[in-house]
């Protein structure tokens, strides 16, 4: 699927309830997993350790956090979906639920569907509902799935 591009965020109002963008597959390179491990702190093994994953772990190879491919949805929309009109800010107001069905293995690549759940209007701007669904080329199931709550202010 292309790039959407929506005139401005008052323009999502149309589009409740729809899959608006697709984004282009991204590859989890070790390299970045390990990036992703330093900034947090997190260095478990089945991430970090190719050996030890080898040998160890069910899947044969390390595989990225679950928080690690829950970041990368903000990157995966900006390849899905473009505003032409600027907006002054934008948040992250939050996440409803979010699960990790399926593990993402190194060098692996996935992709992101946004579906627009909910629009609203807030102080300011406006407040929406995405429902995310994280998917991992040649897996069945998706790596993530989660309700992403975003607020913009014009």
């Amino acid at each position: 699927m292309p790039l959407r591009e929506i005139e401005n965020i008052s323009a999502l109002r149309e589009l409740v309830g729809q899959e608006v963008g697709v984004s282009d597959w991204m590859e989890v390179t070790q390299e970045r997993i390990n990036l992703f491990s330093e900034s947090t702190g997190d260095w478990q093994w089945i991430h970090t350790d190719v050996d030890r994953a080898r040998a160890e772990s069910p899947y044969g190879v390390t595989v990225a956090h679950g928080f690690l491919t829950l970041s990368l949805m903000g990157t995966l929309m900006t390849t899905a979906i473009r505003f032409r009109s600027p907006y002054r800010m934008g948040i992250n107001y939050g996440l409803n639920r979010v699960r990790f069905p399926a593990p993402v293995k190194t060098g692996s690549r996935i992709r992101g569907r946004f579906t627009l759940q909910s629009f609203e209007d807030i102080s300011g701007g406006h407040q929406f509902t995405w429902s995310v669904v994280v998917e991992c080329e040649g897996s069945e199931k998706p790596c993530c799935v989660a309700e992403w709550i975003g607020r913009r202010y014009e």
